[in-house]
Formats: structure tokens, sequence, C-alpha cells
């Protein structure tokens, strides 16, 4: 069993940036596509960015151009970097690892292992 562990999330001002990481434990990422998805209170649980094993990616248009998704430290983590960070940006992330090595799907059954999530808050 892959447990994902997410870091990085806490509060923030609009317009703030954020980064955010996903590791595990005793077991290597990268060789198959990944992607960050959130879910704010009351709302389904969305795909927002996602990242295959070559490196290509996809991106929620709520996020395009804001938010980039990068595989560190020899792909062994997997990291988003959140910037001009928004109020509707609030919710819980979660990273979770796919079932396929160059899928860059949001649909949540494409994905075996998720994270326990980190809590993302922007407010002024």
């Amino acid at each position: 069993q892959v447990q994902l562990v997410e870091s990085g999330g806490g509060s923030v001002e609009p317009g703030g940036s954020l980064r955010l990481s996903c590791g595990a434990s005793g077991y290597t990422l990268g060789n198959y596509a990944m992607a960050w998805f959130r879910q704010a209170p009351g709302k389904e649980r969305e795909g927002i960015a996602a990242i295959n094993r070559d490196g290509g990616d996809r991106y929620a248009e709520s996020v395009q151009g804001r938010f980039t998704i990068f595989w560190d430290n020899g792909k062994n983590t997997l990291g988003l970097q959140m910037n001009d960070l928004k109020p509707e940006d609030t919710a819980m992330y979660y990273c979770a690892e796919g079932k396929s090595y160059y899928g860059t799907s949001f649909d949540r059954i494409a994905y075996n292992y998720w994270g326990q999530g980190t809590q993302v808050t922007v407010s002024s």
C-alpha cells in the first residue's frame, strides 16, 4: 500500500504564494502519472493539475497560468507551486498517483493512491 503525504499548506493573503509537496516513505514516485486535486467545503473533489512520467502536464482552467506542477528531488517528490492565490483557491489539497504512465486525466477513477490532504486557506 502506497502512503502519500502532502505538506506545505497554510494560510495566505490573496495574491500570495504557497508550494505544496507530496512524497511517499519507502516508495519512489515518478514512475506513474500523478495529479493534484482539491476539495472545498460542500463541493466535489476536482482535479487541478496533472503530470505524466515524462513531465507532460495539464491544468484546470481555474488555475492555468497561476499554478505549476512539477517533479522534484529527482522525481522522488511531486510539487505544486501556487502563485497569485485567490480566496476561491481555499480547499483541502490532495496528491494522487495514477494507474498509467502517461495519462493526465482529472477523473478520480484514474488514480490508485491518495494522500490525506493539506489545507490551503486564502483570506485577508
